[in-house]
């Protein structure tokens, strides 16, 4: 009973009253012109709904059948009521796409043998758009300096790139923190969507490897205003060379500046020289201006294999993303755009970046090709994602330059986060985990936070946990009722340098933890474990409440425990040396038709009446819990097919 009520109180927002609140309309055949308030006068782009002043309990619904690209930055309700993005109209879900397409012959340029490359991206003014180039008293360009930073700034008549001066910098005392040596603009004006491309010649007497410019607010708060990551660090060695980098600005805006951030990257004694700025406002989207992190070849029959080193481009869907040009190269016996019919190119952005949004509802949406989380983001709290698609998510190069770590989640809660519901979404084919919430963050609490009724397969993780350090904490966490099949048969496995194959992937987790419920699932086939967990100590496996869930392998380890391994055949082993799941079983859950992803029960299941009553009244297709003597195990109880 408590927990029902606690779920009342959490999730019933979402339910305030929409007579009081206005319908927004988003429509490939709309205009952002118009009023947004009626189909006939939809919105049209994603940029229009980021900028939209949306209010709590107001809806911004998505025609379905139609798709969009970019980046949804939702608008935060309140208790009074949830801002809620949705669909309207018959047909599919409304899609957005993380991606850049490739699909025509035309986007390919051919660079000999077998490889193929993306075209770099064009400029639509070949001059500078003003007030950034250096003049000859080192024109708009400031230097900062504080903290325990030393360094001096002017400008070099002597050891330029161009005439008639570079502007030089010679740094005395790098200091601790990146802001305590700025070199950076004066304003200037940019413009929603647009792209600008940064060009400037550098070089430096000591090498060192340069954080990417940043494009943001002249002010407090000093808000970024581009919506590309760029790149990681890039050296700057002692002759002179050409850096180019690339914004999409987020916003439109009077006050835009670029900043260099020196502190603690600057090397004590040297002198760093830079000329030759250039910024252009970019004529069309040739350049992929972020990381790729995967391609999807003809709607996900194949995917690219991604490489690190141009040189290893070597077999069929081979790719290697130049982060210095901002293209790929792809490996392809012929153009890439007459080899597929679509060729998808998965930009290392969430689709979804809700960071510090709160009381927000995602309703029958698909979310695909994205490079790295489907949902993402920081310190979110009443967050309800619901009947929602998410698929060939992550792959993305998560540090840049000379780490070479790829990452990517379904949904992600990360940091402080609380009272958020995933339910009766379908995920498939993710990098990492389909669902997780995770922290690396001192003083951090994690609670109340479920994920039920959903579908799940060939992903790498169904379901990933961990909370650190110490003095962080982690109570009442339900994973419930899911339908997780397939770890690690994913596009990604073979990929990794990890390969795993998880259900259950918990790593080390030091922060306190109390009520983690995992109950009522079915854990079908994994590559390696569906239940890892080697590194938890007692008190942590203590705080897993886990019980009434079917488990399928037939072949190898299924459980890694406490430094020990179990297979299926010794599961008895396994609950009794940790007292865990009295009530789950082992064995085939036999659903209808697994290979053509119908995992609905078949009716001499093992699951069925098989589950624990946990207060959920209705399944992922919405049919009632329970139609029998208990409910079943996994996303769909039998009889409601």
């Amino acid at each position: 009973m408590a927990a029902a009520a606690l779920l009342f109180v959490s999730f019933g927002v979402s339910n305030w009253s929409r007579a009081e609140a206005a319908v927004y309309y988003v429509s490939n055949e709309g205009a952002d012109s118009r009023s947004g308030e009626t189909p006939d006068a939809a919105w049209r782009t994603l940029s229009r709904v980021n900028t939209a002043s949306l209010v709590p309990g107001d809806s911004v619904l998505f025609r379905r059948g139609e798709r969009w690209r970019g980046q949804l930055i939702p608008r935060s309700g309140s208790e009074k009521g949830c801002v809620t993005y949705g669909a309207y109209g018959s047909g599919a879900k409304p899609l957005l796409l993380g991606s850049v397409q490739k699909s025509d012959p035309a986007d390919w340029r051919h660079e000999g043998g077998n490889v193929w490359v993306t075209p770099g991206q064009g400029t639509r003014d070949p001059e500078s758009l003003g007030r950034i180039a250096l003049s000859e008293d080192s024109g708009p360009w400031h230097l900062h300096v504080e903290g325990n930073a030393a360094a001096q700034g002017s400008k070099d008549t002597s050891d330029h790139d161009s005439p008639p001066s570079s502007y030089r910098i010679h740094c005395t005392k790098s200091g601790e923190r990146r802001t305590e040596i700025q070199l950076y603009t004066e304003s200037f004006d940019i413009t929603i969507d647009r792209i600008y491309q940064l060009v400037f010649r550098a070089k430096s007497a000591k090498p060192f490897k340069l954080i990417p410019p940043v494009l943001m607010q002249s002010g407090a708060p000093w808000s970024e205003y581009s919506s590309y990551p760029q790149a990681g660090k890039r050296r700057v060695g002692t002759t002179w060379s050409t850096y180019t980098y690339y914004y999409k600005a987020g916003l439109t805006a009077e006050d835009a500046r670029l900043t260099l951030y020196l502190g603690s990257v600057l090397p004590e004694g040297t002198t760093f020289y830079i000329d030759s700025l250039r910024l252009a406002e970019c004529a069309r989207g040739g350049a992929l201006l972020c990381d790729v992190g995967n391609i999807i070849f003809d709607g996900g029959v194949a995917c690219g294999v991604k490489v690190w080193n141009e040189s290893d481009l070597s077999a069929q869907g081979d790719y290697w993303y130049d982060e210095e040009n901002f293209a790929v190269k792809l490996y392809s016996t012929v153009n890439p755009g007459s080899r597929y019919s679509e060729v998808e190119c998965a930009l290392t952005t969430h689709i979804v970046e809700q960071s510090g949004a709160s009381y927000v509802t995602y309703e029958n949406l698909a979310l695909k090709y994205g490079g790295a989380h489907g949902i993402g983001g920081a310190n979110t709290r009443h967050i309800t994602v619901r009947d929602c698609d998410l698929a060939f998510i992550g792959g993305g190069d998560q540090y840049g330059g000379d780490r070479t770590v790829r990452y990517g989640n379904g949904i992600e809660f990360w940091a402080g986060a609380h009272d958020n519901l995933v339910e009766r979404c379908r995920l498939w084919e993710i990098y990492d985990a389909a669902l997780t919430n995770q922290n690396n963050g001192a003083n951090v609490k994690q609670y109340n936070i479920r994920y039920r009724y959903n579908a799940i397969w060939n992903c790498e993780y169904s379901f990933e946990y961990w909370n650190r350090p110490e003095n962080s904490s982690t109570h009442d966490i339900y994973f419930e009722n899911n339908t997780c099949v397939n770890a690690g048969h994913g596009w990604g496995h073979t990929q990794r340098f990890d390969p795993s194959g998880r259900h259950l992937c918990f790593y080390s987790s030091t922060a306190a933890a109390r009520d983690v419920y995992i109950r009522n699932n079915i854990f079908f086939e994994a590559k390696s474990n569906a239940f890892y967990a080697p590194g938890w100590p007692a008190a942590a496996i203590a705080a897993l409440r886990i019980d009434n869930n079917c488990w399928y392998q037939r072949e190898g380890d299924m459980i890694y425990l406490e430094e020990r391994t179990y297979t299926m055949a010794r599961f008895p082993a396994y609950q009794s040396a940790h007292g865990k799941e009295p009530n789950s079983i082992t064995g085939d859950p036999l659903f209808a038709d697994s290979e053509n992803l119908d995992f609905h029960l078949t009716e001499h299941s093992p699951c069925i009446d098989a589950g624990a009553d946990a207060g959920l009244k209705a399944d992922m297709e919405g049919n009632a819990v329970s139609q029998g003597a208990a409910p079943d195990i996994g996303a769909f109880e039998f009889g409601g097919k």
